[in-house]
């Protein structure tokens, strides 16, 4: 449930709830003081125990990200395996590969999804709630998989990746949106941030089934993979009958009955649900009252600018830091000099410690915040990959410099799933208007995605042996990118832990200097009458 803090002095005044049915409910603002002030003083073991519901439907509606990262890292791996290679590509050198620009445009499926669909979801998402917007994407998801798994040309192949990346886009936008709306501020770091667990599961899940079918050799070497997708399908349509709507939503569309009676299910018996309903009604309210807006346009608006381009540069630096490389790992290992089984072997060690970084993050994300882990862990990243680029420089490139670079791609993945991947995803919740939320994230997301298309259509040409084959001067060049994305951040970031989110509209209205924000102080209590 993500929940306001105070508001401006001069609004002293009584929260007033009143249903579709015509019902009131009058709340005094010393109850909503009190509502705000057990939430600051909430901690994260005792948020768990008070709202484990939330905690498991938050995870639940995250899994649909594990088949969004599960596609594209399939196909990253497909060009590395030998019976896909002989049956889609072509001899070069005497071995198979898929050419480039084949490799750019089915890889490209899922980046379009995430700029299309992204913008997409936001409609529907406020027309019709999170629940049937994520029950609708997920039957498409089903029906779409087909196209992939009877797929025996590289052009059905194609329009396979193309459509299903459509509907893959819009789980980007669902799961974040939906888990920090049914959360406590305690937790919502927490959960937020398992959105990029589940990113790293796909990707994890998607090199363990390539490296036990790439041996295989008749079609099943990709046409297990592609159906094993349908797992998560069946998974989750079952629970959608049963998934509680965002609270949030409800009270933006005066359902507060709908909305006390889904909070009642998302916490224990020990919560003020109506207090707890109030404090949402009364961000709403505040929102409103600024003029925060709820369309696309006013994303661009006032102060909701700032806001925005926080949410599309945090988003965008996964990108131009070289997390798309991942889709690629495994031939990316391979080409740089490792035998196709170590090569798998070490694709899978690179996600292992990609899940072991984001579990890692979570207690990091409940001390320290959100901006010193992301500015620090952006850091780290600049120097691993430059010295990667160093290392390529080596006249001959010995066996040992292949094995160094591969393990300094291992510690790199760790310090990007410890820092700005999980992190992300926590400020782009957060640093949202509530009534822009759904939206703000859509764009952050079209935006990487757009950010993605480009390097989909790169990453091939720079990495295939008949194009540039740059190996590990690939260093040099995200290195330098990603120099630029923490000029950026150290400027822009804020930290917003410990904040709710009546208090960051109020941080952000007021203009709150960046580097301010950890310390700038709200008094409590003026929600006296």
């Amino acid at each position: 449930m993500g929940s306001p803090g105070t508001k401006p002095a001069a609004a002293a005044q009584e929260v007033v709830i009143t249903d579709d049915a015509g019902t009131t409910k009058p709340t005094d603002s010393i109850a909503l003081d009190e509502a705000i002030q057990h939430e600051h003083n909430l901690t994260f073991l005792q948020a768990c125990k008070l709202y484990p519901a939330a905690i498991g439907w938050s995870a639940f509606v995250s899994l649909g990200v594990i088949m969004l990262a599960f596609d594209p890292q399939l196909l990253g791996n497909l060009y590395a395996t030998p019976q896909f290679q002989k049956d889609f590509g072509y001899l070069f050198d005497g071995d198979y590969i898929i050419s480039a620009p084949w490799q750019t445009g089915l890889s490209m499926g899922n980046p379009v999804g995430q700029v299309i669909g992204a913008l997409v979801a936001g409609y529907p998402m406020e027309l019709y709630g999170r629940k049937w917007t994520f029950g609708v994407c997920v039957a498409l998801t089903t029906a779409l998989i087909f196209i992939q798994f009877f797929a025996r040309s590289l052009e059905v192949l194609l329009v396979g990746e193309l459509l299903g990346g459509l509907v893959l886009g819009c789980y980007a936008v669902i799961a974040p949106a939906y888990s920090s709306e049914v959360c406590p501020m305690a937790i919502r770091g927490v959960l937020t941030s398992y959105v990029n667990l589940c990113f790293v599961m796909g990707q994890l899940l998607a090199n363990g089934v390539c490296a036990g079918t790439s041996k295989l050799s008749d079609h099943w070497a990709y046409s297990i993979p592609f159906a094993l997708q349908w797992f998560w399908c069946l998974v989750i349509l079952p629970g959608i009958l049963w998934l509680p709507e965002s609270p949030w939503w409800l009270v933006r569309k005066g359902r507060y009955a709908d909305a006390e009676a889904v909070l009642r299910k998302l916490s224990s018996e020990k919560v003020n649900v109506p207090q707890t309903l109030a404090v949402i009604v009364e961000t709403d309210r505040l929102e409103q009252e600024l003029e925060m807006g709820s369309t696309y346009w006013d994303c661009f608006k006032g102060v909701n600018l700032r806001r925005t381009e926080i949410s599309v540069g945090v988003y965008c630096t996964q990108v131009l830091s070289g997390i798309y490389l991942i889709n690629y790992g495994t031939y990316f290992f391979q080409l740089a000099g490792l035998p196709t089984e170590d090569a798998f072997s070490m694709g899978i060690g690179f996600l292992a410690v990609g899940f072991l970084g984001t579990v890692v993050s979570w207690p990091l994300i409940v001390r320290y915040g959100r901006r010193s882990i992301y500015n620090t862990g952006l850091a780290f990243l600049v120097v691993l990959q430059l010295v990667i680029g160093i290392l390529d420089c080596i006249p001959g490139r010995p066996t040992g410099v292949t094995w160094a670079q591969s393990s300094l791609m291992l510690v790199w993945n760790f310090f990007y799933d410890i820092s700005i991947g999980p992190v992300c995803f926590v400020i782009i919740s957060e640093a949202s208007a509530t009534r822009v939320r759904s939206k703000s994230i859509a764009l952050a997301t079209a935006a990487q995605g757009a950010i993605g298309c480009i390097m989909t259509v790169a990453i091939p040409y720079m990495i295939n042996p008949d194009e540039a084959n740059m190996q590990g001067k690939l260093g040099f060049f995200f290195g330098g990118l990603a120099a630029l994305c923490f000029c950026w951040a150290y400027f822009r970031v804020p930290e917003t832990k410990g904040r709710t989110y009546e208090e960051l509209d109020i941080l952000f209205e007021r203009k709150v200097p960046t580097r301010a924000f950890k310390g700038y102080r709200i008094d409590v209590g003026v929600h006296e009458s």
